[in-house]
């Protein structure tokens, strides 16, 4: 990779990844600082603040990626980090459970995540397009891991306030970033301004954002049940959860490494896809049959983080690859639209399933699903590198 590529991608993924941790580094700790907020004792609200963030980036991600089309890649990330600054700020002044609920909906209208995938794309070659995407990818397994070793220690330290400050804080930095670190954006085409109905028509992109959907919805379904799983089969307390993610999420990274050499270099993008998607299904067969003790639990999420920062990495750049040219933030603001909706689905309908038939019926739901993907996967054809006009003029 050149120089550019190199500093697009760490850029990038740093932005990337500070969306996601406005997402995960309240879960640790909110259910249990909800109890010192007026409303903080329904559950449904203490839900709503917790999903709302991830409920307005669904609704959102569409008109962004449209938008960044229309008006360019940087305007839109710029916009959307100020909206996530503000709404930290309202949520860190909060004095009662439904202002959080504003800020956080306010958070969530920050949803940048196509605008970035978009400028990701802009600025990188095929040949390494996979690569910049795995950094950013991957950047959603490495905050989730880091937040749950961290939120508890910066709870203890600076509050819940603190931690919203933080992260807005954070969003002015990352407008820096994108200003002045993020090499400029090549010209994107604007035949037609990015037409929604050219991604719905392409049969490869609806197959891939059935599989980003059908990711998150595993992700977080699972998520209902390993914190108790983790407790109760392997006698974990939850502030040491961490000691299983974080070793999880790390080997996983050292594993994916040389699956995406192998889907890039070797041109087996396709075959390694599949296998990923195999694997999910190998371990929600897994954790059904084999999942109840600590070294069969942490074996299954160790696979489980391989198989989803694989598919990380290949998902998004596979999208920029099929897109239309003059679509491409429009392709990936669907995409985002839909990882949204698989994260906040997984949650509500992972918990009813396990409440209604119980935590085995989630990981056969879950199970199902991928066998679905998988099959759908089959009949793909894999994505033909293109020239990326500009990407190496930096």
């Amino acid at each position: 990779m050149t120089p550019a590529e190199r500093r697009a991608g760490a850029s990038l993924a740093a932005i990337f990844a500070l969306r996601m941790l406005g997402l995960f580094l309240i879960l640790p700790v909110f259910s249990l600082h909800a109890h010192k907020l007026p409303g903080g004792d329904d559950l449904a609200l203490v839900g709503l603040a917790i999903g709302a963030y991830g409920l307005t980036q669904a609704f959102l991600q569409m008109p962004y990626g449209v938008a960044s089309d229309r008006f360019g890649r940087k305007p839109v990330i710029v916009f959307g980090l100020v909206l996530f600054a503000l709404g930290s700020v309202v949520a860190a002044l909060a004095a009662s459970i439904q202002v959080v609920i504003a800020g956080r909906v306010l958070q969530g209208a920050g949803a940048i995540s196509a605008a970035v995938t978009a400028l990701a794309a802009d600025l990188t070659r095929d040949q390494h397009r996979t690569k910049i995407m795995a950094m950013i990818g991957s950047s959603i397994g490495l905050v989730f891991a880091l937040s749950m070793v961290a939120a508890p220690v910066l709870y203890s330290l600076i509050g819940m306030s603190g931690i919203f400050w933080l992260t807005g804080v954070l969003a002015l930095a990352a407008i820096g970033v994108v200003l002045y670190v993020v090499p400029a954006a090549p010209a994107v085409p604007r035949v037609n301004g990015g037409r929604f109905a050219d991604v719905l028509r392409d049969g490869q992109l609806m197959r891939l954002n059935f599989g980003v959907f059908t990711l998150h919805l595993i992700q977080t379904a699972m998520w209902v049940l390993v914190p108790a799983a983790l407790v109760a089969g392997g006698g974990l307390p939850l502030p040491e959860h961490w000691k299983v993610y974080l070793p999880a999420v790390l080997l996983s990274f050292a594993l994916m490494v040389p699956a995406v050499i192998i889907a890039e270099k070797g041109g087996r993008m396709k075959t390694i896809f599949s296998m990923a998607v195999g694997l999910l299904v190998v371990v929600q067969a897994g954790l059904y049959a084999f999942g109840r003790s600590l070294p069969a639990l942490a074996l299954w999420l160790t696979l489980f983080f391989v198989a989803f920062n694989v598919l990380e990495a290949i998902l998004p750049s596979w999208i920029s690859r099929v897109a239309p040219p003059h679509a491409k933030g429009t392709a990936l603001g669907l995409y985002n639209t839909l990882q949204s909706v698989g994260l906040f689905l997984g949650g509500a309908v992972g918990g009813w399933i396990a409440e209604h038939f119980g935590s085995g019926a989630v990981n056969l739901a879950c199970g199902v699903l991928a066998v679905v993907w998988l099959v759908l996967a089959a009949s793909m054809n894999p994505p033909v590198r293109r020239p990326v006009a500009g990407a190496t003029a930096r």
